[in-house]
């Protein structure tokens, strides 16, 4: 599990941001606090803390000061800031200081997830070690600028989409097209469609199941869980 502080100076914020967390599948909430004194000390107690969700407003400090502070207590947690602040100069500050991610407010939980699945994402290409090629370099790159909700293509229903969607993220393993379809009571040759489109995206990744003989089955797994 991905451990993530919550940090909102509003409480109702807080809760709703911590909602979120615990909705995307491998992510926990360790702890929420409310102000920079208490991110601070959250950061130092928790005995394991992979991820901080950061506001930038904050009632003693901002959160980019936090972000200083973290570094020079030598702490190198990840941080996705989270903020109303939309001015560049906070923007291009938040990258200086090493946020990986910044999601502006208000945003919904899709929005959200996105961020957080590109940060699994790009947890699981760094955790392979060694060095890296060319590609595997835009791969980490390409996690961290991975974009909101994309757009669906023409013909795509978005009902069917979350259908399917949670039908994967749901799952305890790789499911067929027909096991998607008769989850969903789509057509297989829908669920096999949606499928491919989570492929495409790097929401969904695709396992080969070998058989006696013919052919192997096609099997997609969550990209979280893979």
């Amino acid at each position: 599990m991905i451990e993530v502080l919550v940090v909102d100076d509003d409480a109702r914020v807080a809760r709703v941001n911590a909602a979120y967390v615990e909705k995307v599948p491998g992510f926990h909430v360790a702890a929420e606090a409310h102000n920079a004194a208490e991110a601070l000390r959250q950061v130092e107690a928790l005995p394991r803390l992979d991820l901080v969700l950061l506001d930038h407003y904050l009632p003693d400090e901002t959160g980019l000061e936090v972000v200083q502070e973290m570094r020079r207590r030598g702490h190198q947690t990840d941080v996705i800031m989270v903020t109303a602040a939309r001015d560049v100069s906070t923007v291009q500050a938040a990258m200086r200081h090493g946020a990986l991610q910044y999601l502006v407010k208000p945003f919904n939980f899709a929005g959200l997830r996105a961020k957080l699945e590109a940060y699994a994402e790009l947890r699981r290409t760094l955790d392979g070690g060694g060095e890296a090629e060319q590609a595997d370099v835009d791969r980490i790159f390409g996690a961290l600028s991975a974009s909101s909700e994309p757009g669906l293509p023409k013909g795509h229903s978005p009902t069917t989409a979350e259908l399917v969607r949670q039908s994967l993220m749901n799952a305890e393993g790789p499911l067929s097209a027909q096991e998607i379809a008769d989850r969903t009571g789509v057509s297989r040759q829908t669920a096999q469609r949606y499928l491919k489109l989570l492929e495409r995206t790097g929401r969904a990744r695709l396992t080969l199941k070998y058989g006696d003989a013919g052919r192997p089955e096609h099997r997609y797994v969550w990209a979280t869980r893979a």
